[in-house]
């Protein structure tokens, strides 16, 4: 099964060129879902699988564990017309780079690109709990991480606690971090909210822990902690639409959302900044704020 390395290598060809996934897909006759999930789960995790010295066969039934949209027997049939195929497909010429091209605009399409190959250990429906910043109560949110329909990039879902519905991208700096950006307007100002969630040295972790930035309701901004507990590995739309978030006051907690909530919701798990009005913009107006944001803390 040594097809399987030339044509993840010639995909990333095709695709560092330019050539959509679903336009390559097309190329060899298979559906761009599919074909996506063989590019972006199955080859990765059967090289990862040999890399530890497992048998091809036996790493390539290990890797199609995770997916269930690829056919083990349609794939082995179709190994060496595909290499073949991909291998012949010429690139285009890339497109000469503007010299006023943003540098930082360009590298962040190509980490979305390359997040899309690594994100998959990671995919699945979770559960997220942090403070709210409007009433002393736990907050709870589902998100879904999972591959774009085109498979070129990962993307996020957000149902919030206020029955509210985002959808945001996906990046990774490697093996560190994840991070997840919205903007929470619908329109055309910029809302930004992001979470950056740390990775532990542990594959398929049961939770991630972050910090979620945002704006509170004068927007002003605000950080806390929040803290993603795996649900299912499920990305269907369908099962992640039948999640509601919800607000959740302390004295209905027990287990482990009390647990949850007791690493989330303390005084210092939050940070405010805000503007206090002042013709002077002194020292005695930092002290001011500080003042102020002590006086929003909830006592626990």
């Amino acid at each position: 099964m040594d097809e399987l390395d030339d044509i993840y290598a010639q995909i990333t060809r095709l695709r560092g060129a330019g050539m959509k996934m679903k336009d390559i897909a097309a190329r060899v006759d298979y559906p761009p879902s599919v074909f996506s999930a063989l590019y972006t789960t199955v080859i990765p995790a059967y090289r990862k699988n040999t890399a530890k010295g497992m048998a091809p066969a036996e790493a390539l039934d290990a890797a199609l564990a995770w997916v269930n949209n690829v056919s083990k027997k349609r794939l082995l049939a179709s190994l060496r017309a595909m290499r073949a195929t991909l291998a012949a497909v010429e690139t285009p010429p890339a497109a000469p780079r503007l010299a006023a091209a943003n540098p930082y605009a360009a590298a962040l399409q190509r980490i979305m690109e390359t997040s899309a190959g690594r994100v998959a250990p990671y995919c699945g429906i979770y559960m997220t709990y942090s403070v709210s910043s409007g009433s002393h109560a736990m907050k709870l949110e589902p998100y879904m991480i999972a591959l774009s329909a085109c498979g070129a990039y990962a993307e996020v879902t957000h149902n919030s606690a206020y029955g509210t519905t985002h959808r945001g991208l996906v990046m990774m700096n490697g093996a560190s971090h994840i991070y997840l950006m919205f903007n929470e307007s619908g329109g055309q100002r910029l809302d930004l909210f992001s979470v950056c969630l740390a990775l532990p040295m542990y594959e398929r972790p049961p939770f991630l822990r972050g910090v979620y930035t945002c704006f509170d309701y004068n927007y002003n901004p605000i950080a806390r902690r929040i803290l993603f507990v795996k649900v299912s590995d499920s990305t269907s739309p369908a099962d992640f639409a039948a999640m509601r978030g919800c607000l959740k006051p302390p004295a209905g907690l027990d287990g482990e959302e009390r647990a949850y909530y007791d690493y989330t919701c303390g005084p210092a798990d939050v940070v405010r900044l805000c503007n206090v009005p002042s013709p002077t913009m002194g020292l005695a107006d930092l002290a001011e704020e500080k003042r102020l944001l002590d006086a929003l803390r909830p006592a626990r």
